[in-house]
This record gives structure tokens, C-alpha cells and sequence, in this order.
């Protein structure tokens, strides 16, 4: 029998273990159950995939993430380990021949989603196999308290009536003592041995930089950064916007959104990890399953949706050991804006309740039945048809679905392709004599470049938006066009593939999962405003105040971060130039741009003199994002 180190070297690019990867794993061969909180990049997959190997049987393991599934056994399969995703594209025939493999092909785990787990078939068939342990991935997602709650969660203790003599090992890598003591009481893990690792990162200066202009920041920024970068947006047209002004600007640059195909997803993360393009600019979609050692800095120009998130992604920097950094870029306005978004965009239940029947209606279900079959979505479509917001919108489906009351297989994502098949000249050509299809190719030639030499994924809504005619009669006109050789268009109607899993009850349906609801959106909002007070914090070390909210209390300041520096800055050096401030904004409200231009001065000296006016009440800060004097 292989040790756990040879098993190790064969499969991953690891030559020892790190602590306390190692005595987690001798738990598991042990048969313990246990609990694990191992921060991002901690190396959690290993602590189930090696005892896996090792022992007698199949690991079940559970995750919430179809995309981390699918990465996951993807990376398997490519060591040759065998391993299979149960996703909700199989079909039921599929489903038990992936279970007579389970049995009797020599494969070593299963991954499946809690919801799926809900299905009796499939514990019907779990029953039925030799299983070594239970894995369940985010774990955090069984607590109410979490950053990520998932009601299917909590029915989790099935395993243990489908397995009795299976034990269980629980990974998070993020998680409050609340939360740690929620998973145990909530999977039922009785005598649960807890593993925590310090969330503490020696490496890691965490810095918050208060700016009017982030793209200029952005430029001083990656000009001191030779290795690689990632920085995270608040939405994916900016993760856009952001990477074309990099690219501008000279700089190697790509993005990463939900929004964007499996391919364009692939080839940016390819181009990414190979240093092709060492900036990444991308959505908090970006960081699944994310390895990489030598990322210098982490930058955030919004504010992070909780403190959980925050350290996920800033852990992503400095995985090599060396000096890193963690950079917020912010200005009161992107504060204020971002509890502003956040109530917008966050749906009340009378909105959830629109939304569900607004559903209802799109599809033509009936009071009193639940169909089994799954339905083309398109969130565009939908929202064009009931005149709705999409964020707040997409954010109420989402609610629908964590609650089990609908699933939405947003992987299922076919796109449409097209190809023009003749020459630029030829086109023109026919266009002259067909002018029925002028302003549609005009527009696609406009939208899409190289659009002659490969096949390009295309949005049909995008496009009858701004023709201002029906998606149907875009998709007439190309399958025309395909008709005749001008183009080879391949139609996909659907964004994603969307089922009802409840039968339909109207308001009873909602009212049931109201106060989760409530409580949900209560919680999300403190969590947010948790972030915002740790970026308002002029007063407490970054790294006392971080490790404090995850129950680990430490009493030495980092000495690094931007309030440990400001409180060795020596306000009688600098009380000159506040003198200069004063004076000048005693005519007029400036920026700090144009202070600096006014007195050139050193920028460091002059930010942390506005600090110290602003701790002061002297001055105070317009909608403008402007200095002004308070008296």
C-alpha cells in the first residue's frame, strides 16, 4: 500500500507535506470525523483526495459549485485518478450507469451538488456502494450565519441514515466560531476533531488607499508590479473597462466574468496563469479553485460583500511566501454607493413574490402543478417582458434557488456562434443587392471583430436591442443568411436551463421562506457594513482588526499596514504643510489631484495630512469627492 507522500508525489506538485495538512490526513485514514478551517490556498482538496486513494471505497463529496465540480474533477481526470460529477444535464439512464461505475469500475469519488442529493434515485444508489468517507466542500453553507447560507445544506444528514458507518470530514475556508459549531451541530459529527489555521499572513500587508481617480492609481500601481496581479471589480462591464484601459496603456492585461463563455473563461485563465497576461482584472466569479504562487498584489476598487469574501481573495496574493500586498482602493463616495447598491439590488419579499409569479406566468404553470421538465431561460428575455432591473432581478432567482423552490443550471450556457463564410468584398457585394440585411451585418461587422477568420460567440438579444426589432426576427435573418453560405450561424436560444421544484402555491410558497428571507438579507447587509467599517478604520492595525472578526485575537500591530504607518507619521513635521492646506481651501473646494499640483508636494505627506485634518473634523469631504474647510 502507497504512503500518503508517495501518493502525494505521483499526483501533485507538492514533495511534502505542509503542516497541518499532514495530521488531518492521518485523522482521516484513522476513520476521526473532522472539521476543517484552513484559509484560501491552504491546501483543503488534499486533505480529502489523498485519504481517498488510500482507502477502501468511493468519496462522496458534497459542493455547492457546479463550476469548482466540474474543475475538480476535470484536474482528477487529468492525473488519471477516476472521478465523476453528477450534474443536473444527466439524464436518469445516465445517472445509473455512473453509478454501476461507482461500483464496479474502481472509482475513487463522486461529486454532487446538495440539491441533487435530494433525489431518491441517487440515494437509493449511494445505499448500494461501498463508500469511504463523506467530503463536504463550503462547508460554512450550513450555517444560517454564514456569508453563504444554503438551505439544502441542512438536509445534509441524510448521508448519515444512507451511510451509518461512514464518517465525515467538513472544509471551509472561511468561518466564525458560530459558524464552526453550526456545521458540527448541523451534520450531527459527533466527537468532530476541529483543525483551524491561522488566518494571520506574515507576508501580507493589507493597505487601504483613499483616491478620486482609481485608474490613475490603478497605472502607479501596476507600474511597481513586475510579478502578477489581480484586481476585482464591482461589475462585469468595468472588469471590462478597466483591462481596456490597462491595455491602453501598454500593460498585459485580461478579464474573467460570469458572463463570459466556457472558452473566453478558459483562454483568459490560460493566458493568466502562464504570465502571458500577469493583470488579471475580473468579478469576484474569478477565484474558484485559483493556485497560483507567485501573484504580488490583490486590488479591490469596490467594496467587498463581507470580511469572508475579503480574506478569501486577498489570500490569493503571496502564496509563495514573499512580500505581498492587499490594496483597497476607495473614496467616500464608493461607500456610500456601495450600501446604496446593496439596498437596491437586494430584493424584499414582496419583490421575491413578483418574481415567482412573474415566473409562473412566463411559463404558463398552473395553480397546483409542478412540471418536471427543464425550460430555456433567458434573464434579458425576462426581464424585457415584465420591465424589470435585472440585478435585483437575477438576485431574486438566486434567492428561489437557494430556498429549493427553483434550479437554475446556469452552466448549461450554450452560446451562439457565427462565421461569415465569404469575403469582405463579397459581402458588400451581396448587401448591395439584398439591403433587407444591411444594418444587421453592419452592426454584427461593428460588435465583433474576426468575425471572417474564426467562429465568434454572439448575444441575438444584444443585437435586437440596438436594431430595435424582436431577438426571433434577428435569429430569422441569420439562419436566412446561413441558408444561402453567407454565414454559418449556430443558434442557442437560452442562457441557461431553468426547473421548478416545488408545485405552485403563489404567495403560500414564498410566505413560507419569508423569514429566511428576512434574515438573510439582514445578515448580508451587516456583513457588508462589517467591510465598510474595516475600510472607515483609521484607528486599529488591518491585520488586529481582520483576525479579531474570525475570533483570533492578537495584540502586536503589523507595523505595515496604512494605520500602523500613519501613527508614525509626526503630525509637527507636517503641521506646514497642513497650514498650506488650510490656507488654500479657504477660497475654494479642491481635490487632492489639485492640492498636489498646487503645493508639489509629496503624495504620501499630503494624504496622510488630509488624514489627520479629517480625524480632526477640520475638513470634510463634498459629493464631489472634494476638500473642504468645516469652519
Amino acid at each position: 500500500m502507497s504512503s500518503p507522500l508517495e501518493i502525494l508525489k505521483k499526483h501533485w506538485n507538492y514533495t511534502q507535506f505542509r503542516k497541518p495538512q499532514e495530521e488531518i490526513i492521518t485523522a482521516v485514514i484513522k476513520g476521526d470525523n473532522c472539521v476543517v478551517l484552513l484559509p484560501t490556498g491552504g491546501g483543503k482538496s488534499i486533505c480529502y483526495q489523498i485519504p481517498a486513494l488510500l482507502l477502501d471505497g468511493v468519496c462522496i463529496v458534497v459542493s455547492p459549485l457546479i463550476a469548482l465540480i466540474k474543475d475538480q474533477v476535470e484536474s482528477l481526470l487529468e492525473k488519471n485518478i477516476k472521478a465523476i460529477a453528477l450534474t443536473s444535464q444527466l439524464s436518469q439512464d445516465e445517472i445509473i450507469i455512473a453509478f454501476d461505475n461507482l461500483q464496479f469500475g474502481g472509482y475513487k469519488f463522486l461529486y454532487l451538488s446538495p440539491e441533487k442529493l435530494q433525489s431518491k434515485l441517487i440515494q437509493d444508489k449511494i445505499k448500494q456502494i461501498n463508500v469511504s468517507f463523506f467530503a463536504i466542500d463550503e462547508a460554512h453553507c450550513i450555517s444560517e450565519w454564514g456569508h453563504d447560507f444554503r438551505p439544502s445544506y441542512l438536509k445534509l444528514n441524510i448521508l448519515k441514515e444512507l451511510q451509518p458507518n461512514a464518517n465525515f470530514i467538513a472544509l471551509t475556508a472561511t468561518a466564525t466560531q458560530k459558524v464552526l459549531e453550526d456545521i458540527t451541530k448541523n451534520l450531527e459529527i459527533e466527537n468532530a476533531t476541529i483543525f483551524k489555521k491561522s488566518f494571520q499572513r506574515n507576508n501580507l500587508t493589507y493597505q487601504v488607499i483613499y483616491t478620486e481617480n482609481y485608474y490613475e492609481k490603478l497605472l502607479q500601481i501596476v507600474g511597481r508590479i513586475t510579478d502578477s496581479i489581480i484586481i476585482y471589480t464591482n461589475n462585469r462591464k468595468q472588469t471590462k473597462e478597466v483591462n481596456n484601459y490597462l491595455i491602453r496603456h501598454n500593460y498585459k492585461s485580461t478579464y474573467y466574468h460570469g458572463g463570459l463563455s466556457n472558452q473566453e473563461k478558459n483562454n483568459a485563465y490560460s493566458s493568466w496563469i502562464s504570465d502571458k497576461t500577469p493583470i488579471m482584472v475580473a468579478t469576484n466569479a474569478f477565484g474558484m479553485g485559483i493556485d497560483k504562487s507567485n501573484v504580488r498584489a490583490v486590488v479591490h476598487i469596490n467594496v467587498p460583500n463581507s470580511l469572508e469574501n475579503y480574506i478569501q481573495e486577498a489570500g490569493r496574493a503571496g502564496r509563495d511566501g514573499k512580500e505581498s500586498y492587499s490594496l483597497i482602493l476607495t473614496n467616500e463616495a464608493t461607500l456610500f454607493d456601495a450600501e446604496n447598491r446593496f439596498k437596491l439590488n437586494t430584493p424584499s419579499i414582496k419583490y421575491v413574490k413578483q418574481i415567482y409569479s412573474n415566473l409562473n406566468q412566463f411559463y404558463k404553470i398552473s395553480i397546483g402543478e409542478q412540471p418536471i421538465e427543464f425550460f430555456n431561460f433567458s434573464l434579458q428575455e425576462f426581464c424585457l417582458v415584465y420591465n424589470l432591473k435585472l440585478l435585483q432581478t437575477y438576485n431574486a432567482i438566486k434567492i428561489l434557488e437557494r430556498e429549493n423552490i427553483i434550479l437554475l443550471d446556469e452552466n448549461y450556457s450554450k452560446k451562439s456562434t457565427l462565421k461569415f463564410l465569404v469575403s469582405n468584398n463579397q459581402l458588400f457585394n451581396y448587401i448591395d443587392k439584398h439591403p433587407k440585411h444591411n444594418n444587421l451585418i453592419k452592426l454584427i461587422l461593428r460588435s465583433y471583430g474576426g468575425i471572417f477568420e474564426h467562429y465568434t460567440v454572439i448575444n441575438e438579444f444584444n443585437l435586437s436591442k440596438k436594431l430595435g426589432i424582436k431577438k426571433n426576427e434577428i435569429i430569422k435573418e441569420l439562419k436566412e443568411l446561413h441558408k444561402i453560405g453567407i454565414v454559418n450561424y449556430t443558434c442557442e436560444n437560452s442562457d441557461s436551463r431553468l426547473s421548478f421544484l416545488v408545485i405552485r402555491e403563489d404567495d403560500y410558497t414564498i410566505n413560507r421562506i419569508s423569514k429566511n428571507i428576512e434574515q438573510q438579507n439582514n445578515l448580508k447587509f451587516e456583513k457588508l457594513q462589517a467591510s465598510i467599517s474595516f475600510i472607515r478604520n483609521k484607528k486599529v492595525c488591518r491585520n488586529i482588526m481582520l483576525l479579531a472578526y474570525f475570533n483570533e485575537i492578537i495584540t502586536e500591530s503589523c507595523g505595515k499596514c496604512d494605520v500602523c504607518k500613519s501613527k508614525t507619521y509626526n503630525s509637527k513635521i507636517a503641521q506646514p504643510l497642513i497650514d498650506q492646506i488650510i490656507k488654500i481651501l479657504k477660497d475654494q473646494e479642491l481635490s487632492s489631484q489639485q492640492l498636489a499640483t498646487i503645493l508639489k508636494c509629496n503624495e504620501k505627506q499630503l494624504l496622510n495630512s488630509l488624514k489627520l485634518l479629517l480625524e480632526k473634523n477640520k475638513i470634510a469631504i463634498t459629493s464631489q469627492n472634494k476638500f473642504k474647510l468645516n469652519f
